[in-house]
């Protein structure tokens, strides 16, 4: 009797340790499953949070765009194209000439865009006696900005090539992201996004034909 007790109470043992290791190993297993899935999301999370809209930007001049703010490249990408350009400190003069045109709001309401976009420099070497003349002439200065605007949104792959503008004249733009020209005008900072355009700034006014 006894020995059949011992050899029972054995087995009870043996059963019971098996069952807590078994218990501590799907324990384990689950801690390391919730573990490797808290690590994951934790990295998701920080790749969204790293990710920035002047991440797909080129271009000598880019390092001139303010890095926080509504002018910051993720400051511009939350607003229509001439709101962000009328925050853009290197674009004073084109959103001046939008404004005398009228196109303030075909611009912002527009679905998708390309804008090549010159800088006030390239403004700055317009004598200003002609500049004002085309500034007070707002059929000219209108079919000189469509003449800088493209229909859809262009990344650098897509916008090489002869291009058909608003104006209806045609642009030719050469290169890729190691240095782009658009009429041999050369981009400085090209593939900024805004909520409907994509933006190239350029270093000279594009006159059409």
């Amino acid at each position: 009797m006894k020995r059949t007790a011992l050899r029972r109470t054995g087995a009870g043992l043996a059963a019971l340790a098996l069952s807590v290791g078994m218990a501590a190993c799907s324990s384990e297993d689950d801690s390391a499953e919730d573990t490797g899935a808290e690590t994951s999301a934790s990295a998701s999370a920080d790749t969204e949070t790293e990710a920035s809209a002047g991440d797909q930007v080129f271009g000598p001049a880019c390092d001139a765009v303010p890095t926080s703010g509504a002018g910051s490249f993720d400051g511009m990408v939350q607003d229509p194209v001439a709101t962000a350009a009328s925050n853009n400190p290197l674009l004073g003069t084109l959103v001046t000439a939008v404004g005398e045109a009228g196109l303030v709001d075909t611009l912002n309401d527009a679905e998708a865009l390309t804008v090549f976009a010159p800088t006030d420099d390239a403004f700055g070497a317009i004598p200003e006696e002609d500049l004002n003349a085309v500034l007070a002439d707002k059929d000219t200065l209108t079919s000189i900005l469509t003449y800088h605007v493209l229909p859809g949104q262009m990344g650098p792959d897509d916008v090489t090539g002869e291009q058909e503008t608003l104006q209806g004249g045609t642009v030719e733009v050469d290169g890729d992201t190691d240095g782009m020209t658009v009429n041999g005008a050369n981009v400085l900072c090209g593939n900024i996004p805004t909520a409907n355009a994509t933006v190239y700034v350029i270093d000279t006014v594009l006159m059409p034909s």
